[in-house]
């Protein structure tokens, strides 16, 4: 039946295009086929038909084609769309992520220790539902359609508009031509797998392109003299490719829709097909080349294009794009709460009724609350309102709220480890947290969390943590004993243990301060034969302690990479007293220490950043406990205790009770996520050197590296060669992934 109407619709339209070749101002309409990144020759196609002068009066589009026929419907014109897919990186767009100093403390070191996050319920791991939740997509689309924000009618806009999608609970196909024009569009376009499906007015809406990727029926009833389809989906794939799963699933989902293509193609009078076959749905990263496609597809339908554009004497005016320096904001309303409340999720907003900002503040509001992954979706409009907007929101409150997550490793201190953790969020309280972490590997250690997030408010945190190294390294740097001083280094084991409570508030986003008490119990000890025989010993102890201690930090991180910054500053002050040893030293007696640490990433040049910093630290008090004193060496991102990287000497190489150190970073990203990079280090440690002005006028070690760094989803790859002078040591340190 479907097949007799779409034979009937051709006899019309061909038999009335017939009857009336020459029109005084023909209206031209447009539809636009779905392919993810292939769907970027639409903008190839507009560019021509802005530069030939050709006025489009109605448009239709499915996936892709749904956001560029929406965006130039909205009044962009083609070279504007062109800037703008120039200008986007889609790896952040389509990755969902969100910048680092949008994320509270205790995100980010999420974000930065593990490589795989899984929902967990009911001891059952489940796939999600997607990569990507689509949320940096859907704000992009809202800021570059604020300006018909207020346009529900979608035949209102500037060019009358109307998309397809999928309804994924029913299979039908769904007409989106009333609402808001972002939602739409970010329905339409929800690639299965790649994006989530999008809820919208009750439906659970995907693609488009499922049930109808050429959506030209429409714009047959819209009283049009031309229709110019523009098509870049695939064809049938033949043998040759027929040999992966993936070609097998795609060609069986295009059996459907390049039959159907062969009789809609016929609806439309001139039929532009851009040659994109050599690039995937997924390659956005090759813009430019598909836009070029485009053009030159469109410029071989010149005559026809141009007999078009003589009698509708038309010109594409340039939409000024507007700059969002401020946006009043006068009522926010949220629907769909249920477990968080309304005040919540102002507070993370960080905006308020009544109030002026910028777009930039309204975007970075939301990647505050998108950060803390208690919402699966967070959709919004803005409503004009005067002079002002209405912010209406709806948010569906993520389901899961138990996740299993994964991490791998390797450095030269720790060895190869593998992490598992187990996260549970609202187990006791509705914005509480608890993480426990399982490491195995060379260094087996464990590291929990429970955490009460109350924002601006005192926050309330539980950590409890082993950790363990065995490293070759000079016994006289964990004793006062002078036999040591001559000793070549032996194998040395160092187990912490260490508990904590702590609270801490946020002075603002990026600035903390955090109080608490901490007991620990600190082994050091030696298992090394020889160096045991001599001491007539089967193991030697430098050090089997418990500590009682308080400890306060106040920290600023706006630093926006924590690997390879390019800009931000990290301020970092640290106090710990100790208390007492109970139960361990008889002669215990008060010490404390002091610990700063500043440092201010920057851009000098394209893809060019420097690090400069600084650390130092001082022990107050008791010299008896040698084992806390500070140690420099090595590199890493999980020191324990007082031991800091140092490059030029190896780990556990130079201790004293105080130090200072001086380092700058030179990093160059030659080519995307791929990093080349210079450090120097200087430092004076020893005791007591605070005492006079030596530590100012000599820092007397210096260290050198210089390293290849590649982002990846495991995290931070790194070799760097380092060398010192002092000493004429050198050696390489490797790095792979997350650090834990």
């Amino acid at each position: 039946m479907r097949k007799l109407v779409v034979l009937i619709l051709i006899f019309v339209f061909s038999w009335s295009y017939s009857q009336e070749t020459e029109f005084k101002n023909p209206r031209v309409g447009l539809v636009l086929s779905g392919g993810g990144a292939k769907g970027l020759a639409h903008v190839g196609v507009l560019k021509t038909l802005d530069s030939l002068g050709v006025r489009v009066d109605y448009i239709a589009g499915t996936s892709m084609g749904a956001v560029v026929g929406a965006l130039y419907a909205s009044g962009y014109t083609g070279q504007q769309l062109d800037s703008i897919i120039r200008s986007t990186n889609f790896d952040l767009l389509i990755s969902d992520k969100v910048p680092r100093n949008s994320k509270t403390f205790f995100e980010r070191k999420n974000a930065e220790k593990y490589i795989l996050t899984l929902p967990f319920n009911k001891f059952k791991i489940q796939l999600p539902s997607s990569i990507s939740r689509g949320q940096n997509v859907f704000n992009l689309l809202s800021k570059l359609t604020l300006d018909v924000s207020g346009i529900d009618d979608f035949s209102k806009l500037p060019i009358p508009f109307y998309c397809i999608a999928t309804d994924i609970q029913t299979g039908d196909e769904v007409v989106l031509d009333h609402g808001n024009l972002a939602q739409a569009i970010a329905a339409s376009s929800a690639l299965p797998t790649l994006f989530q499906p999008v809820k919208l007015n009750n439906k659970l809406l995907m693609d488009g392109g499922i049930v109808n990727n050429f959506p030209i029926e429409g714009l047959l009833s819209k009283n049009l003299d031309f229709i110019i389809g523009v098509d870049v989906q695939d064809g049938l794939l033949q043998d040759d490719d027929l040999n992966t799963v993936s070609n097998i699933m795609l060609q069986i989902n295009n059996f459907r829709a390049v039959k159907e293509l062969k009789e809609k193609s016929k609806l439309s009078n001139i039929y532009i097909k851009p040659d994109v076959a050599d690039f995937s749905i997924i390659s956005f990263g090759q813009g430019a080349p598909i836009i070029e496609k485009g053009q030159k597809e469109a410029l071989k339908f010149l005559k026809e294009l141009q007999s078009i554009s003589k009698v509708q004497n038309f010109k594409k005016t340039t939409l000024k794009f507007p700059k969002y320096n401020e946006i009043n904001i006068n009522k926010i309303k949220v629907f769909g709460l249920g477990k968080y409340t309304s005040s919540y999720v102002k507070g993370k907003l960080r905006f308020r009724n009544g109030e002026t900002i910028s777009y930039n503040d309204l975007g970075k509001g939301v990647n505050n609350l998108v950060a803390t992954n208690n919402f699966d979706s967070f959709l919004y409009k803005l409503i004009p309102n005067g002079d002002s907007y209405d912010f209406n929101a709806q948010v569906v409150e993520a389901k899961n709220t138990a996740f299993i997550r994964f991490g791998l490793h390797y450095d030269q201190l720790y060895n190869s480890a593998a992490l598992l953790n187990l996260t549970k969020k609202q187990l006791l309280l509705k914005n509480d947290v608890v993480s426990v972490d399982f490491i195995f590997g060379d260094a087996p250690r464990y590291n929990f969390d429970y955490y009460i997030d109350k924002g601006f408010y005192w926050s309330i945190g539980i950590n409890s943590k082993s950790n363990f190294i065995n490293y070759k390294a000079n016994p006289s740097l964990f004793s006062d004993n002078q036999q040591f001083s001559s000793t070549d280094k032996v194998d040395i084991s160092i187990s912490d243990f260490s508990n904590q409570f702590f609270i801490e508030t946020l002075i603002k986003k990026d600035l903390s301060i955090k109080v608490g008490l901490e007991l620990k119990n600190l082994t050091i000890s030696s298992k090394d034969n020889l160096f045991n025989s001599l001491l007539n010993s089967d193991s030697y102890v430098f050090e089997d302690s418990n500590f009682f201690s308080l400890f306060g930090v106040l920290k600023l991180d706006t630093l926006d990479d924590k690997f390879f910054p390019k800009n931000g500053i990290l301020f970092e002050g640290n106090t710990q007293v100790f208390l007492s040893s109970p139960g361990s030293n008889t002669y215990f007696s008060q010490f404390s220490f002091l610990k700063l640490n500043i440092a201010k990433a920057f851009s000098i040049f394209d893809n060019g950043s420097f690090v400069l910093g600084a650390q130092s630290g001082v022990k107050i008090g008791s010299t008896d406990v040698k084992s806390l004193d500070f140690g420099l060496g090595g590199y890493g991102y999980n020191n324990i205790n007082n031991y800091f990287s140092f490059f030029g000497y190896d780990y556990f190489s130079l201790s004293g009770d105080s130090f200072t150190k001086a380092y700058a970073t030179l990093d160059y990203e030659i080519f995307k996520d791929h990093h080349i990079n210079v450090a120097a280090n200087f430092a004076n440690i020893g005791d007591n050197i605070f005492l006079n002005s030596e530590w100012v006028e000599v820092l007397n070690h210096s260290g050198y590296a210089v390293g290849y760094g590649i982002e990846t989803i495991f995290g931070p790859v790194e070799i760097k060669y380092n060398w010192s002078p002092d000493t004429n040591y050198s050696a390489y340190l490797i790095n792979v992934g997350y650090w834990f």
